[in-house]
């Protein structure tokens, strides 16, 4: 799958999508999935502008319940993110049982897992950058639960190299996969592999009932934890050329939306902070696409450092990730702005959500 980086073509890419389709397909891997997570992850485009733009083809709520249900989890992770901030990054609810192991299997770093259909997805994952959310899933069971490591490494190796990565919605997926954001560990059978996949295997230490895999000791081919690299290159930069006298916008790679006071006057810079991908690292392909993303917005810059050192009174959207930034914040798109409170799960906070939505 492509990912084009102009806004006409993922404003084309919202208007071919299909939400019929989509609740039909969307757990195969070959299903009629919308291909915006990219776009989402970065702010380019928002929730609430996919739910506009769905609703003038005619696709409601009523014609879209599931994929905006699945919007809506994106929703619910980004407000978790801004309640809990970096506890995020620990076991958020509960410690997560039987973990033996820090890292990640090498099977997995080798593709190599012996679940046919994962390894040749994963086979291809470091150069695409996109894995099907149930590939994900499947990934999460098997490591943390079948093969017994702790999710945190795991979850920060999928983020390096996914084009969409989401730090809420990456670290709090494999949570509630690993039990610890979530009433109960995710399990995967390969009956289940088969049916969403395509493939007819079996045999594998997946191939048992969903009752027994609990039960299960380790898999040799994964008990062996392999070394991985997650380094970080910025991206080549310029000196600022700041206009004096006129209101400065700034942008970071989760609040790239072009629609942004557009058609003022003033400069607009994207502060990427070596302090935060010291700590969240993205791979070089993600760095890309997010410049190439960033060219959408007219006479941006980018600035490689931290936001303290610009001494702007800036104006910017709030997202988790600016939280510290001092100057004026704009509201977070959301599908329901007047909806507070914290939610326990994500049911709780849709069953609310949804009747604003009616």
């Amino acid at each position: 799958m492509e990912f084009p980086t102009t806004l006409k073509a993922v404003y084309a890419r919202i208007d071919a999508f299909d939400p019929a389709h989509y609740a039909r397909t969307r757990n195969f891997v070959n299903g009629g999935v919308s291909y915006l997570s990219p776009y989402l992850s970065r702010g380019f485009i928002t929730i609430p502008q996919v739910v506009a733009r769905l609703k003038e083809r005619g696709f409601g709520l009523e014609q879209a319940e599931k994929f905006i249900q699945e919007l809506a989890w994106r929703e619910f992770y980004t407000r978790t993110w801004f309640q809990q901030g970096d506890a995020i990054f620990t076991d958020i609810r509960n410690t997560q049982a039987g973990a033996l192991y820090a890292g990640l299997p090498t099977a997995v770093l080798e593709a190599n897992t012996g679940i046919k259909s994962l390894d040749g997805h994963l086979g291809q994952f470091m150069e695409s950058g996109y894995l099907h959310n149930h590939l994900r899933m499947y990934l999460a069971a098997i490591t943390c639960n079948v093969g017994k490591y702790h999710w945190l490494a795991p979850a920060n190796w999928l983020y390096y190299h996914l084009l969409d990565g989401d730090l809420a919605s990456n670290a709090l997926s494999w949570q509630w996969c690993a039990g610890t954001f979530s009433n109960k560990p995710y399990y995967v059978n390969q009956a289940n592999v088969n049916t969403y996949t395509g493939t007819e295997q079996f045999g594998t230490f997946l191939d048992y009932d969903y009752e027994d895999l609990p039960l299960r000791g380790v898999p040799e081919v994964l008990k062996k934890a392999g070394d991985f690299n997650l380094a970080f290159t910025p991206p080549a930069t310029s000196p600022l050329v700041l206009i004096p006298d006129v209101p400065n916008y700034v942008y970071t790679h989760y609040t790239l939306d072009p629609s942004f006071h557009v058609g003022e006057v003033g400069n607009r810079i994207l502060v990427l902070e070596p302090s935060h991908f010291a700590k969240h690292p993205m791979a070089p392909r993600t760095v890309q696409f997010i410049v190439d993303l960033a060219a959408n917005i007219p006479g941006l810059q980018i600035y490689y450092g931290e936001y303290a050192s610009l001494n702007l009174k800036a104006i910017f959207r709030d997202h988790p990730i600016n939280a510290h930034f001092d100057g004026i914040r704009e509201a977070h798109p959301s599908l329901a702005p007047g909806l507070s409170g914290e939610f326990n799960s994500f049911f709780s906070f849709w069953n609310k959500l949804r009747k604003e939505l009616v």
